[in-house]
């Protein structure tokens, strides 16, 4: 394991720690694969990195033709919890599983901090 998926890992360890509420992230280029994941056992990493990056791209596409700039953060709320997914830099998509009790704003701010952190290291 290289030492930048290490660190990712040990971010995304601190994020789902320190952040009531996340129940699991990953990281995932923008091709659909995933580079770390920390998903509940039974989730298919695989699949979890291609839909991620499918919605990612549909919103982007959907941003701009309706004129509303860059992509921010997409939110799906499901009856169980959320799926929240954000741009970590040029290069990767930090997702995270929310339960439905999470508090939003906490969870976007930390979102945010961690997307930054990720895009740093591999900026490098």
């Amino acid at each position: 394991m290289s030492s930048k998926v290490r660190q990712i890992k040990r971010i995304l360890q601190l994020l789902e720690i320190n952040t009531p509420g996340i129940e699991a992230s990953a990281v995932i280029s923008l091709q659909g694969l995933p580079i770390v994941s920390a998903m509940p056992a039974g989730v298919n990493d695989d699949v979890v990195a291609a839909m991620t990056a499918a919605v990612l791209s549909v919103g982007e596409k959907a941003l701009h033709e309706l004129q509303k700039g860059e992509l921010v953060k997409i939110l799906i709320e499901g009856e169980k919890g959320y799926v929240i997914m954000t741009t970590a830099g040029q290069n990767a998509i930090l997702t995270v599983l929310a339960k439905h009790s999470s508090n939003l704003g906490l969870i976007f701010l930390t979102m945010k901090q961690t997307a930054q952190k990720i895009a740093s290291l591999l900026a490098d």
